[in-house]
């Protein structure tokens, strides 16, 4: 386990690879580096280094409950950080999901060390804002407001942030309920105003905003509709898009491994990173 201190915050990384270009991969969801350790391991034996982390309230590192800005932009600022500690900047910026939220809000705020998007099974439309803010704040929300930071601590959740670093349990404990609820409804209110956006997180003007290098590989679920890779697709200029499964299903989330194969979105991916090095370097 490799910790580096972010701003105050202690956040768990890995870097596979020794040689080539930096690529920084976020997975979905909440969950830790360990969801992404496998593509990014593919992508570094194509010959790439690639950076996965826990970021803050994630896996193995801090939790920390801040309301001076959304909980993605304090991802965003902790990569870039992180990155530039790695001296790693410009890299090739990725995720999938609520990774694909981190990289185009990593991309608005920080364009010079962006050198391409790679964004899979991106997520958007009312029912996905609906599910993953109730997901991802609601039923803490509600955890706090029925018995304060010990019933927070007993959701499944923050139980295990507790158990793959026990430090969170005594900052979780030393939190203001009243504040803990402040801060996430904040989140939440921020959350659901992408509602209304092409994709969660980023608006259109955002979108047309971007104009470094974008691979964009729908995904087919409820959550992650086909429709809303399309749709940042025509918006985002130099953007490829790649589609590896059908039309949008009725299910609410496809596991990554129904949706598609791993090795054909790495050889996505490595051919995308392969084909903007060429461009680059001529």
């Amino acid at each position: 386990m490799t910790i580096a201190n972010v701003g105050g915050i202690r956040i768990n990384y890995e870097v596979l690879g020794d040689r080539g270009p930096w690529v920084a991969l976020s997975p979905g969801g909440r969950t830790g580096l360990i969801n992404m350790k496998s593509m990014a391991t593919k992508l570094a034996a194509a010959g790439n280094r690639v950076l996965i982390h826990d970021r803050r309230n994630c896996g193995k590192s801090d939790v920390a409950i801040d309301g001076r800005q959304s909980e993605y932009e304090f991802w965003a600022d902790d990569l870039y950080e992180l990155l530039c500690q790695l001296k790693a900047t410009p890299a090739f910026i990725g995720g999938n999901s609520s990774g694909c939220r981190l990289s185009l809000l990593f991309a608005l705020r920080y364009p010079k060390a962006v050198r391409a998007l790679l964004l899979w099974r991106l997520s958007g439309g009312p029912f996905a804002v609906k599910r993953l803010a109730e997901k991802y704040y609601g039923e803490y929300i509600r955890a706090a407001k029925q018995g304060g930071m010990a019933t927070v601590c007993e959701t499944e959740f923050f139980r295990e942030r507790i158990e793959s670093n026990p430090t969170n349990r005594s900052r979780l404990m030393a939190m203001d309920p009243e504040h803990f609820i402040e801060v996430m409804s904040k989140w939440q209110e921020i959350f659901e105003q992408g509602v209304n956006m092409p994709v969660i997180g980023a608006s259109e003007k955002d979108l047309r905003s971007i104009s470094v290098p974008t691979c964009i590989i729908p995904g087919n679920d409820q959550t992650h509709r086909r429709e809303i890779g399309i749709a940042v697709h025509h918006l985002i200029p130099n953007s490829d898009l790649r589609e590896l499964s059908g039309e949008t299903q009725g299910r609410t989330v496809i596991p990554p491994r129904e949706w598609a194969k791993e090795e054909d979105v790495a050889a996505v991916l490595i051919d995308f990173i392969n084909r903007v090095g060429i461009r680059v370097s001529t």
